[in-house]
């Protein structure tokens, strides 16, 4: 029979936001019967509860409470109502650098660590080598952390939590700034926990990860629990949330089939759609790009698309004169700026016939998405030949960003979905 590790009831965090210093003086000294502050609520009665052996992922837009609770399940925080009980060890990565002496050396913060868990020092040492190994950063050990790179400060924090056995793990976003080798083997480490049966609760807005490992997610929004629930149903919700639509309500359209045959309705197709505010824009514009958008397989206009889905890209264009055979383009770049994969009317043999001045037209581009787990921007362009140079009539370069989900990532940079047969010879 499985055990709750943590309950949670009605939980409440209420902070004084005060306009002034003075405020808040006035008040401490009982100097005002005037009520000087306004009331900020992190978090609004929540309850839930974990399991033993689960691993939950906590997700939501920013400023939805997450940080809040893993601080007041840890004690850094106090609620200001309701309770909540926890059964068992934990050991939490809740910020870079929590709990650790700036000026002490990484060896003296490993002790210093595992004393404030309630460990001695024999039971720290016969620890040390797992910490170190794990921690791998060499002679930096006998430096003082201040010293440390970002990636080096994670690594040793991560290592201390990580190697004292705790039975409840919690990592608050920490595991962002390691590089790729060293969250592979964080997330080794997660699947060697959850076999032995231990609970880990994670923050992250690295929704792959998420997708992956979370055995259930729970969606915070203005400090409410929203819902809780297979992470695929979790992240889709969170979606709509970030493009600021109500989750009860479907996408224009309101199916795939719609997308793929209805263009959506001019003026409004793009509302709710992240842009890029400081986009790279030029051309001659004897074409404009009026508007772009990407649509998932549930219609919906947004910047998260799951791997393995079919998605579309719409693009709204303008011609201020008559043009012969324009090209409408779109390429996928890495946040690195290397260019990943894209196409154009061109390539697809996709005549454009309503190109005649102050005509506009819809460009529709649909396709699977084969790309890895990760972050991309989406950049836009409108081009042609005027006598037989080639002309730029409008580019949008780093237009918007997509994220793509992914449950399962391969090598590079997309994904082959290779189908695998093993037969004995």
């Amino acid at each position: 029979m499985s055990k709750n590790v943590i309950q949670v009831r009605d939980l409440t965090k209420m902070y004084k936001l005060y306009d002034k210093p003075s405020d808040r003086f006035r008040e401490a000294l009982g100097l005002s019967r005037k009520k000087r502050y306004k009331e900020h609520y992190a978090l609004k009665g929540l309850s839930f509860d974990v399991e033993e052996g689960e691993c939950i992922g906590i997700i939501g837009v920013n400023g939805s409470g997450k940080s809040t609770i893993l601080k007041i399940i840890t004690g850094v925080l106090q609620p200001t109502s309701g309770s909540i009980r926890v059964d068992g060890r934990i050991s939490a990565l809740l910020e870079l650098g929590a709990g650790f002496n700036m000026e002490y050396t990484g060896l003296e913060n490993i002790f210093l660590n595992g004393t404030m868990i309630g460990f001695s020092e024999d039971e720290i040492r016969s620890r040390l080598d797992d910490i170190l190994k794990f921690a791998d950063i060499g002679d930096f050990i006998n430096q003082p952390v201040k010293t440390y790179s970002s990636g080096m400060f994670v690594r040793l924090a991560f290592a201390v939590a990580i190697n004292i056995d705790p039975e409840i793990l919690i990592v608050d976003e920490a595991l962002s700034v390691g590089d790729v080798f060293f969250q592979a083997k964080c997330f080794h480490k997660f699947e060697e926990f959850k076999k032995q049966g231990k609970t880990i609760l994670i923050v992250s807005h690295d929704l792959s990860s998420i997708a992956k490992y979370c055995d259930r997610v729970l969606l915070l929004h203005h400090g409410e629990l929203l819902d809780q629930g297979s992470p695929k149903k979790m992240v889709d919700t969170y979606k709509q949330l970030l493009v600021k639509q109500d989750p009860a309500v479907q996408g224009e359209g309101g199916s795939p089939d719609s997308v793929r045959e209805e263009a959506p309705p001019a003026g409004n197709w793009e509302e709710g759609f992240g842009w890029n505010p400081d986009t790279l824009e030029y051309g001659e514009k004897q074409a404009s790009i009026l508007g772009f958008t990407v649509i998932d397989e549930n219609g919906r206009n947004t910047n998260l698309i799951e791997k393995g889905t079919d998605f579309s890209i719409k693009i709204k264009v303008r011609f201020n004169e008559d043009i012969e055979e324009p090209i409408v383009a779109y390429t996928f770049k890495n946040i690195r700026g290397t260019e990943i994969t894209g196409t154009n009317t061109a390539f697809e043999k996709v005549p454009i016939d309503c190109a005649g001045a102050g005509r506009e037209c819809i460009v529709t581009f649909r396709q699977n998405m084969n790309l890895q787990g990760g972050e991309y921007l989406l950049s836009f362009g409108c081009t042609g030949f005027r006598d037989g140079e080639f002309v730029v009539f409008h580019r949008l370069y780093d237009a918007c960003n997509v994220t793509v989900v992914a449950r399962k990532n391969t090598v590079g940079f997309y994904d082959m979905f290779s189908e695998v047969t093993v037969e004995e010879v």
